[in-house]
């Protein structure tokens, strides 16, 4: 089931650089939200608050309404252990930009491994499942193959996969096209496209302007830690009235 994240405040910083200023931001239940920028603006790192990868310096995120990586007391916020953010990260999944296959696994023991851990699927249930998210990405046959094995396109078909199989309410990609040869991409693209209004909370960070146009409910632009446009697809790519959007949209189109 999809769920809305909710993003109140959110700042971080890193060696007492403002990656995140006072980010506030709804995204719908079951929407497709992509985020867009220029390097260094903070999308991945967003991204990686989201599922607290990174431990947030103000602010709150709640997924479905329930905080992320903290429980309230009072006025103060105290973190979870690890065990209870392992198990909000199970309805979190996400694709980076590197894979992050384990290389001594084989495909399908990439994909089966979390569920029969952290969800306590049979070894019968997970493998049933996994083989049936192969065919879905198109990697049926593959299933007994070595990540080295296959090429970068396959390996994040791989990992989109991967996350999948954990039911997730929200799926997170981190530029998932940006280690791809160019003639590999759009077999990822795909794969995320058919994806899209699956019922699944999505948020893209990607430099895909067109892929953008098709798949995106709505779109955030960020410079320098901020949210500086936001709103339906088709108004801030065909009608920015920012001139920072306007520009960057000049330069990768």
């Amino acid at each position: 089931m999809a769920e809305t994240i909710t993003l109140r405040k959110v700042t971080k910083r890193f060696s007492g650089n403002t990656i995140l200023d006072n980010i506030t931001l709804d995204i719908p239940a079951g929407s497709v939200t992509v985020i867009l920028g220029p390097s260094g603006s903070g999308k991945s790192t967003l991204l990686r608050c989201i599922n607290h990868l990174e431990k947030l310096d103000g602010g709150t995120i709640l997924i479905g309404g329930e905080l992320v990586g903290y429980r309230q007391k009072g006025q103060a916020l105290h973190e979870l252990g690890s065990r209870e953010i392992a198990l909000q990260r199970s309805r979190i999944g996400m694709v980076f930009q590197q894979f992050n296959l384990f290389s001594h696994r084989t495909v399908l023991q990439n994909i089966i491994d979390a569920p029969m851990l952290v969800k306590k699927l049979s070894r019968q249930q997970a493998t049933s499942k996994a083989r049936l998210l192969l065919r879905q990405v198109g990697l049926a046959e593959r299933e007994n193959d070595w990540p080295q094995q296959l090429s970068g396109g396959q390996q994040q078909r791989v990992a989109i996969a991967r996350a999948l199989a954990m039911d997730p309410a929200v799926l997170l990609f981190d530029e998932p096209t940006s280690a791809l040869d160019p003639e590999l991409v759009g077999e990822v693209l795909q794969v995320i496209k058919t994806l899209a209004h699956s019922g699944i909370t999505m948020v893209i960070v990607t430099h895909e302007i067109g892929f953008a146009r098709e798949v995106a409910d709505n779109v955030v632009f960020m410079e320098e830690g901020k949210i500086v446009a936001a709103g339906p697809a088709h108004s801030v790519l065909d009608d920015p009235q920012n001139h920072r959007v306007r520009h960057f949209l000049a330069t990768v189109l």
